[in-house]
C-alpha cells in the first residue's frame, strides 16, 4: 500500500520555475517506479517524466531540458524541478507510483496516484 500527497504548485510567469514535491508513504521498503503526470483541461491525461525501480529516467519530448526528475529516499519524497516554464504546462499535476519496473510511457501499470497539485503558467 502506497499513499501519495502532492505539494508545490502554484502560478508562476512564463519562464519561472517550481518544484513540485510528492510524499510518499509506503507500507513495505519494496522498490517503486515513481512518475508525474498531467492534465490539462479538456485534454487527456499526459506523462511528464518518470523513474524506474533502478532509477533511470525518461522524459517527454515537451519537458526535456526543463524538467528534472528525482528523489530523496531518505525524505520518502519525489521531486519535480521544472524551469522555463511555458503557458502550455499549465495543468494538475499528479504523482503515479508502481511497484513494476515501468515508465510514464505505460501510465496504465502505475496503480498509485496522489490527488494532484495545480500549476498555472501565465504569459
Amino acid at each position: 500500500q502506497v499513499q501519495l500527497v502532492e505539494s508545490g504548485g502554484g502560478s508562476v510567469q512564463a519562464g519561472g520555475s517550481l518544484r513540485l514535491s510528492c510524499a510518499v508513504s509506503r507500507v513495505t521498503n519494496s522498490r517503486y517506479s515513481m512518475a508525474w503526470f498531467r492534465q490539462a483541461p479538456a485534454k487527456e491525461r499526459e506523462g511528464v517524466a518518470s523513474l524506474n525501480i533502478y532509477g533511470n529516467t525518461n522524459y517527454a519530448d515537451s519537458v526535456k531540458g526543463r524538467f528534472t526528475i528525482s528523489q530523496d529516499n531518505a525524505k520518502n519524497t519525489l521531486y519535480l524541478q521544472m524551469n522555463s516554464l511555458k503557458p502550455e504546462d499549465t495543468a494538475m499535476y499528479y504523482c503515479a507510483g508502481s511497484s513494476y519496473n515501468t515508465d510514464y510511457r505505460a501510465p496504465r501499470t502505475f496503480g498509485y496516484w496522489g490527488q494532484g497539485t495545480q500549476v498555472t503558467v501565465s504569459s
